[in-house]
């Protein structure tokens, strides 16, 4: 496969894992109906976490390279031989929504973080409106402090829906990735498009202790709400951000 095709230099880990897989895959010589190692095996073979493996093969899994069976692991797909190296389209054509870890991994930060609470509660009627659930659905409701390179940036609050992804009340979300636990999800949670808003304001009594600064300092707030590869709500997000420690780009295009 060309280098440069999958643009390795700015991947996530588990998109990196998914390519070497696939070249894998080729050099094999594999097969429509072929069976994959087991996870354990791919674990080892690829020296990742078993969260980063099944987000790998949810992202072959959505290009149509492999497909699950509950009872007896992963199998090539049986819809067509795999796509060529050369006209392969590459994961990162599809829209992705990019994670705090997946900006961080891709810019060489370390990353941590302090739960500051993470319970399950019913959705409220406006949030239920949001994330088009039932009023009253459980919701995971997580806020964190995060943290790159030991620096505090953001104040986070993510509310997601529990039913799409049970395992989040079950994970430490001190060092665990929100969207690489979504990716594992069965079936895969895969981040695909947001509607995004930002403002600014002055920082409440609570944000001046946490991030210790002035009550001069300028706060930006990013309300996110994320979908899947369905086109259905995943995930409401509020961060703040130190005014100093922020910057938003985007690109317009005209259409017409």
């Amino acid at each position: 496969m060309p280098k440069g095709l999958f643009g390795d230099d700015v991947l996530p880990l588990y998109e990196r894992t998914a390519r070497q897989l696939l070249d894998d895959l080729r050099t094999a010589a594999a097969r429509p109906g072929d069976r994959l190692p087991s996870e354990r095996a791919l674990v080892d073979r690829y020296a990742v976490s078993r969260v980063t493996l099944r987000a790998a093969l949810a992202q072959l899994e959505s290009r149509g390279i492999v497909r699950p069976s509950s009872s007896r692991g992963w199998f090539v797909a049986e819809l067509g031989p795999l796509p060529d190296a050369a006209t392969t389209t590459p994961a990162s054509a599809t829209p992705q929504v990019q994670g705090f870890a997946d900006y961080a991994q891709v810019n060489g930060l370390t990353t941590a973080g302090k739960v500051l609470s993470a319970t399950v509660r019913p959705a409220t009627l406006s949030e239920a409106e949001q994330l088009r659930v039932a009023p009253g659905a459980d919701l995971f409701d997580l806020h964190r402090l995060r943290f790159l390179d030991g620096l505090l940036v953001v104040l986070e609050h993510n509310r997601l829906p529990l039913a799409a992804c049970p395992a989040l009340a079950e994970t430490d979300f001190t060092t665990a990735s929100l969207y690489a636990t979504l990716r594992a999800a069965d079936p895969p949670q895969l981040p695909r498009s947001a509607d995004y808003s930002v403002e600014a304001r002055h920082p409440t009594p609570r944000e001046i202790e946490l991030f210790e600064i002035a009550e001069t300092m300028p706060m930006l707030v990013a309300t996110q709400l994320t979908s899947n590869q369905d086109s259905r709500p995943i995930e409401l997000t509020v961060q703040v951000y130190r005014g100093d420690r922020y910057r938003f780009r985007a690109s317009i295009t005209n259409q017409t």
